[in-house]
């Protein structure tokens, strides 16, 4: 381990401490929150699970929203996501998951000040909501009722930042009360841990199509779009990376259209976060917009066991 992985986990170890020994004191919400999260930096699969988990209780009855911090906006403040809006208003992923879930999201630096004002807005909304807290795992300064960790297989054998691309070694785990992995996820070097393992399964919805295509995408693990595509049995001509977020420029505009004149009948594909960055180029590029989807396996098991430890946690709270 590198020197500054080392300093890194010391001082992400004496933080989580604080917290562990109460020295630290985290903010309560009157309702539930239900935080999805991650140890890793990026492409874990947050949002997908976000949409995919919120569509699950709201077909139980359940009223939700969504508390995150709005990643690379240029706003400040807590401010309710506008599903016409900008990803620089609010970020991508928020506007993203506002679109699909078509539920109050607010973003904030500090999600107890956000999901105050989402309980002051949405009080008489519904007598059974929770908070879904969106990127939550290390945000200690806000209380959670349930702790889902989104894992990868890298994560197993991946270092400390900035070494690596783990945000808290594997033994943070510890803190989760569901562990969300893939269908094929090999589980045999997981540490121990009192925590239910979910598994999902990853899908694309593609698109009925011949021609050829130019891929491009702007996510923290573009190989899996790439590589999905080709499984699919499409011809992939070229694979275009931009930085995880990024958002799209004139110049990003021209290069794309270039690349599509020079191959002739190739169609451009990306992802939904990448049509959320294109932000007014979408319609001038016209590109394929690729849904991926996470599907909970063994779903009504595993969410009647959450909504029975939120049940017993919250009327102790209370």
């Amino acid at each position: 381990m590198s020197l500054l992985s080392a300093l890194y986990g010391q001082i992400t170890h004496a933080r989580n401490a604080l917290y562990d020994r109460e020295i630290l004191k985290s903010q309560k919400l009157a309702w539930p929150v239900i935080s999805i999260g991650n140890i890793s930096a990026g492409g874990s699969g947050k949002t997908p699970f976000v949409i995919a988990l919120g569509e699950l209780l709201a077909q139980r009855g359940i009223w939700v929203d969504v508390l995150s911090r709005g990643y690379g906006r240029s706003s400040r403040g807590v401010l309710p996501v506008k599903a016409d809006g900008s990803a620089e208003q609010f970020g991508d992923e928020p506007l993203l998951i506002a679109r699909k879930l078509r539920c109050p999201v607010f973003v904030g630096e500090d999600r107890h000040v956000a999901g105050v004002e989402a309980e002051r807005q949405y009080g008489g909304a519904s007598s059974n909501p929770v908070h879904l807290l969106d990127d939550g795992f290390q945000h200690r300064q806000l209380h959670r009722d349930f702790n889902v960790v989104m894992l990868n297989q890298e994560d197993l054998a991946d270092k400390l930042l900035p070494a690596g691309r783990l945000r808290e070694p594997l033994t943070a785990l510890q803190r989760a009360d569901a562990v969300v992995v893939s269908e094929s996820f090999s589980a045999d070097r997981l540490p121990k841990g009192d925590w239910r393992l979910w598994r999902t399964r990853r899908t694309m919805a593609l698109p009925s199509i011949s021609e050829p295509l130019i891929a491009f995408c702007g996510i923290a693990r573009p190989e899996r779009f790439f590589s999905g595509l080709r499984e699919s049995g499409f011809e992939v001509r070229e694979e275009i990376r931009f930085r995880d977020h990024h958002r799209y420029n004139d110049i990003d505009i021209e290069r794309l259209m270039q690349l599509r004149l020079r191959h002739g009948n190739a169609r451009l594909v990306t992802t939904e976060k990448d049509a959320v960055n294109l932000g007014p180029h979408l319609a001038a590029l016209n590109p394929l917009v690729v849904p991926m989807r996470l599907e909970l396996l063994e779903a009504e098991a595993a969410i009647k066991h959450m909504l029975g430890v939120l049940a017993e946690r919250c009327d102790c709270r209370a």
